[in-house]
C-alpha cells in the first residue's frame, strides 16, 4: 500500500431528492428538496479505487496527481492536511485496499460480532408552517412530519425552531415554537429524544422562555440558541441549573467558534458540533477523543450533502462520548446506500470495506462527463 501512487482522479456533483421538500430555519429560506454531493474518485496505480465527499477543483486535481498513497494517509493520524479535499476518498480507498470498513480501521468492531449500531435523529423537521395562521395546525403538522421519521425507524428528532427571529413577529413566532415542540413530544411519545436548533434566532431571554414553556417536553439539547457568546452561556448554565431542567447546551454548526472547546472545558457547552465536512473527518478524529478526555459530547453537524450520513457514523468508533448521526434522508441516484438501514433509533453501518457504499458506473460516468472532470497520468 505504501508504494501505490494515485494515477486518476474523477469528480462530479450528483444530484438526489428528500422525501419532502425542507423548509425555512429561523434565518434561511426553503432548503427545498434537492441535495447536491460532489464525489470523487481516485484510483492507484493497481486499479483500486475509494470514493467520497469531496469539494474537489480541476486545479486541485492536477496539483494532487501522482503523490503516493503513503505520502497522503498515515494509519494513525489519518489524511494529511494538505490532502484533506480528498479524505473521504482516501479512507474509502484505504478500507478497500485493507478490505476492513472505515470504522474498523478506527478500532472500532461490533459486541458479540453484531451490527456496528450508532445513534442518529431525523433533521428533516424544519419551519414548514408559515402559511398556516393557526398555531394548532401548524404543531399539528410539524408532529405529522415526525410521525414519518417514526416510520423510517427514528427514534429522535431534531425540531427547527426561531420562528420570531425573521419569518413570524417575535411574540407570535415563539408562542408557535413553544406549540410545535410539545406537540412533536406528545406525537413521538416520551421515550423519543427532542432536541431543538435556532440557528442563532433566539436571544437569551427567549430562549429561557422556550425552554421554561417547554420544560415537560424534555428537551435533550438547545442547539445554537444565539451566536456564540460565553457571558450568555454562562447565564443560560446557571439558570438551567436553578430550574432543574437537564437540557444540553449544543454549539458549534454556524460560526463555529475555536473559543467553544474552551468554552466547553470550562462548563458552558455540553456538546461540540463543528461540521463533518468542514473542518472534517481526521480533524474530528483528533477532536473527539480530546472532547472524551473533558466528558464532553460529540455530535457532527451535517446537513444538505447527503454523504455524510454515512461518514459521520464511522466516526463513532473512535469517539466514546459520540452523540448522534445527523440524518438528512434523501435518495441520490449514483450512490448507492443500500446496505445503511435505520432501526430503533441507530444507523446500522454495513461492515463492508472502505464507507461501505457503492457507485453506480453508469450514473457517475455521465455524471463526470457532463457535470465534472477527468484527470489522469
Amino acid at each position: 500500500m505504501n508504494n501505490l501512487n494515485i494515477e486518476r482522479i474523477e469528480w462530479t456533483r450528483l444530484t438526489g431528492t428528500r422525501p419532502r421538500k425542507a423548509g425555512c430555519n429561523s434565518r434561511l429560506g426553503e432548503h427545498g428538496t434537492q441535495v447536491r454531493p460532489g464525489i470523487a474518485r481516485i484510483t492507484a496505480d493497481n486499479g483500486a479505487t475509494g470514493f467520497g465527499w469531496s469539494p474537489l477543483t480541476k486545479e486541485q486535481a492536477e496539483s494532487l496527481l501522482g503523490f503516493k498513497l503513503s505520502r497522503m494517509f498515515d494509519p494513525e493520524h489519518g489524511v494529511d492536511k494538505r490532502f484533506r479535499v480528498l479524505e473521504y476518498p482516501l479512507w474509502d480507498l484505504v478500507g478497500q485496499l485493507t478490505g476492513k470498513p472505515v470504522y474498523a480501521l478506527l478500532g472500532g468492531k461490533p459486541d458479540n460480532d453484531e451490527v456496528f449500531r450508532v445513534p442518529c435523529y431525523d433533521t428533516s423537521l424544519y419551519i414548514d408552517d408559515l402559511h398556516l395562521k393557526d398555531d394548532g395546525e401548524a404543531a399539528a403538522l410539524i408532529a405529522s412530519e415526525a410521525l414519518e421519521g417514526v416510520a423510517r425507524g427514528h427514534k429522535a428528532f431534531k425540531i427547527k425552531v426561531g420562528r420570531g427571529a425573521m419569518h413570524m413577529p417575535l411574540e407570535k413566532g415563539t408562542a408557535r415554537d413553544v406549540c410545535v415542540i410539545r406537540a412533536v413530544r406528545e406525537a413521538v411519545g416520551g421515550d423519543a429524544t427532542i432536541l431543538i436548533d435556532a440557528n442563532n434566532g433566539y436571544n437569551l431571554s427567549v430562549t429561557k422562555r422556550v425552554l421554561g414553556g417547554t420544560a415537560d417536553a424534555n428537551v435533550y439539547w438547545m442547539e445554537e440558541a444565539f451566536h456564540e457568546d460565553p457571558k450568555f452561556y454562562a447565564n443560560l448554565r446557571e439558570w438551567l441549573d436553578a430550574e432543574g431542567l437537564e437540557t444540553r447546551i449544543a454549539d458549534g454548526e454556524g460560526d463555529a467558534s475555536p473559543n467553544l472547546v474552551n468554552w466547553a472545558r470550562e462548563g458552558l457547552i455540553d456538546i461540540i458540533q463543528y461540521d463533518i465536512f468542514s473542518p472534517g473527518f481526521t480533524h474530528w478524529l483528533q477532536l473527539g477523543p480530546q472532547l472524551d478526555e473533558w466528558e464532553i459530547g460529540s455530535a457532527p453537524h451535517h446537513y444538505g450533502g447527503h454523504y455524510g450520513n454515512y461518514a459521520a457514523a464511522h466516526l463513532a468508533a473512535k469517539v466514546r462520548r459520540f452523540e448522534f448521526v445527523e440524518w438528512d434522508e434523501a435518495s441520490t441516484p449514483g450512490l448507492d446506500a443500500s446496505d445503511y438501514e435505520i432501526s430503533d433509533g441507530h444507523v446500522k453501518v454495513p461492515g463492508t470495506p472502505g464507507f461501505g457504499l457503492r457507485l453506480d458506473e453508469d450514473v457517475f460516468a455521465k455524471s463526470v462527463a457532463t457535470d465534472g472532470f477527468v484527470i489522469s497520468r
